[in-house]
């Protein structure tokens, strides 16, 4: 179930003053300055217009998101926030986000989605068989509807139920859901818009996996020539009256395909050439 971490109360109000837009800004970009003095690989979400995603992966996430109708009220507010720019930085690991976002202060939120397991995993797998064809067309979303409504299909797909992920945020907010969790996950699907492999990574589950198990069901596109168009090399040797050289190791000299090779070139050998009379026996 979605879960809340310890809440911290800074001074004598839950909620903390408010703080315009162009201040949490300005706040925003000193902390990034901050944290790239230290040494931290700084990643802020930047959204562009008023789409927060714009690939199929994105959009996927967000729309994944908007089905939880227990937090109708908190997801539009962190809509908002994702884009004026208050998440500062958003790290993405194995079945784990972390991110600091500018509010009235600076919270940390920690978000953590439990892995696909297995039965599902290879369920996905096996019904995507066929479907897709290379690691490409899997990240850019490149495949049929069938394959598509397979992925994202609530409760059995690749995207976490509610059930599956836990947060926790170091705001004052005791919301099941505060605004700066929401922008964090709207956050997660404008960076899959970016690094679409990342969704895997968060699931713990491999996409090159994913490929080679669906390509098991494609039959092979190159074809070679029809079994009757090809000659063997006895059948060389009796057309042309030579000695086919074999490419393969020599066999040992009682082998039985070392007999059937000697018999050949006996055969060739012995074959009178036209017109030529035979000799006579001694």
């Amino acid at each position: 179930m979605w879960g809340r971490g310890r809440k911290r109360y800074s001074g004598c109000s839950q909620w903390g003053e408010y703080v315009p837009v162009a201040e949490r800004r300005r706040r925003a970009a000193r902390e990034k300055e901050k944290l790239a003095k230290k040494g931290h690989p700084v990643s802020p979400v930047v959204i562009e217009g008023r789409a927060i995603a714009h690939t199929f992966w994105g959009k996927a996430w967000c729309e994944n998101l908007e089905r939880y109708s227990d937090y109708a009220n908190r997801v539009p507010r962190g809509r908002t926030y994702v884009r004026n720019g208050s998440v500062v930085d958003l790290q993405v690991g194995a079945g784990e986000v972390t991110a600091t976002v500018s509010g009235s202060s600076l919270y940390s939120v920690k978000v953590k989605v439990a892995p696909v397991p297995k039965q599902r995993w290879d369920a996905i797998c096996r019904d995507c068989a066929g479907a897709i064809d290379s690691l490409v067309e899997l990240l850019q979303g490149r495949f049929s509807k069938g394959v598509m409504e397979r992925i994202c299909l609530p409760g059995t797909g690749l995207f976490p139920a509610p059930s599956e992920i836990q947060f926790s945020c170091s705001c004052p907010d005791m919301a099941s859901m505060c605004k700066h969790v929401a922008a964090v996950l709207y956050g997660i699907g404008a960076r899959l818009d970016e690094h679409p492999e990342l969704l895997f990574k968060l699931r713990r589950v491999d996409e090159k996996e994913l490929v080679a198990k669906a390509a098991q069901g494609v039959p092979l596109k190159r074809k070679g020539p029809a079994a009757d168009k090809v000659l063997e090399d006895a059948g060389l040797s009796d057309m042309f009256g030579i000695e086919i050289a074999s490419d393969s190791p020599a066999e040992p000299a009682g082998s039985t395909a070392a007999k059937a090779r000697a018999s050949v070139a006996v055969k060739t050998r012995a074959k009178p050439k036209a017109g030529a009379k035979p000799k006579a026996g001694r």
